[in-house]
């Protein structure tokens, strides 16, 4: 594989691109394939939504709905990320972290990232019509956010909260795949990956605060400033208070609060090295939120085994 093909915010010793022939990589970057970690806190608040139900009703998360999610997460991360480089590919050729993209390099054509976009909503549509007719519904809700999303950077310095919007739309899902409608656990949840998402992307929009401002891109980035870090953590304390209360709703004991207790560390520490951070511990602190996200799943779903199998 060609190191100048590799972009900047990927792994170039990663799996994915060490078997990707060099015919298909425009198509593995367009989906972001070589960056998983998108498609990793797209999927973290449906696994902790489908937790905390299985918690609720004390059987555990359904193992099914866990892998659907998961193959709906890549299929529609994919999806929103051809179309969002469709819309900035004359953006992303004055960023220098995005100018090597598939679409704004001239490597795919926009016909063909179209074509690909149609193929990979295909794959997502069928994993949503394995569920209930609310979560169908519930899940078609969320198109209209990704549809405008990319467009927001453009209009306001809140794109991130726009993105928060979409990438939690799991916590609903989770709940309504299981239950066939909403409840205060789910929104509670919904809340928390909000303030979360708009916490980890502002983190990851510091990489690029400084091309921003010349093409003209918003962000809470930009907007947060030298206040980053005070920016960050409020959305983080209020992400934290929001998953306690939905632990509460949905019956979470010793395990749920011991997951928790550890989410709540994980984000403190990404708070103490946010100041002044470079564009590679931006993007580290950034991925590291799949490991946040794991672990406040990981006392959800077992705490809901524990009721299953030992009460």
């Amino acid at each position: 594989m060609p190191e100048a093909a590799i972009l900047p915010d990927a792994k170039p010793t990663s799996l994915v691109l060490r078997l990707t022939p060099a015919s298909a990589l425009p198509f593995v970057q367009l989906a972001r394939l070589d960056r998983p970690i998108g498609w990793q806190l797209l999927l973290a608040p449906c696994w902790q939504s489908a937790a905390l139900a299985g918690l609720a009703s004390r059987t555990g998360p359904n193992l099914l709905h866990l892998l659907l999610f998961l193959i709906g997460a890549i299929a529609m991360r994919g999806a929103g990320s051809t179309y969002n480089d469709i819309l900035d590919r004359k953006l992303d050729v004055g960023v220098e972290r995005t100018r090597g993209r598939p679409l704004p390099s001239g490597r795919v054509s926009v016909r063909a990232a179209a074509v690909f976009l149609v193929c990979q909503a295909m794959v997502g549509l069928l994993v949503l019509l394995c569920f209930n007719s609310f979560a169908i519904i519930v899940g078609l809700g969320s198109l209209v956010i990704v549809a405008v999303y990319p467009l927001m950077k453009r209009v306001t310095a809140w794109p991130q909260a726009v993105l928060g919007l979409a990438f939690s739309w799991g916590a609903l899902m989770g709940w309504a795949a299981y239950y066939g409608q909403l409840a205060p656990p789910a929104l509670l949840l919904y809340a928390s990956a909000f303030c979360w998402t708009i916490g980890y992307d502002t983190i990851y929009a510091l990489q690029d605060a400084r091309d921003d401002a010349i093409v003209g891109i918003r962000s809470t980035a930009r907007l947060f400033g030298a206040n980053v870090r005070l920016g960050v953590g409020a959305f983080y304390v209020a992400a934290a208070l929001l998953a306690e209360l939905a632990l509460l709703a949905g019956g979470g004991r010793i395990l749920a609060q011991l997951g928790f207790g550890l989410y709540c560390l994980h984000l403190g520490w990404q708070l103490s090295r946010v100041e002044g951070a470079t564009p590679k511990i931006a993007l580290d602190l950034f991925r590291s939120n799949l490991n946040a996200g794991l672990i406040l799943f990981a006392g959800i779903a077992l705490d809901g085994w524990m009721w299953r199998f030992f009460f």
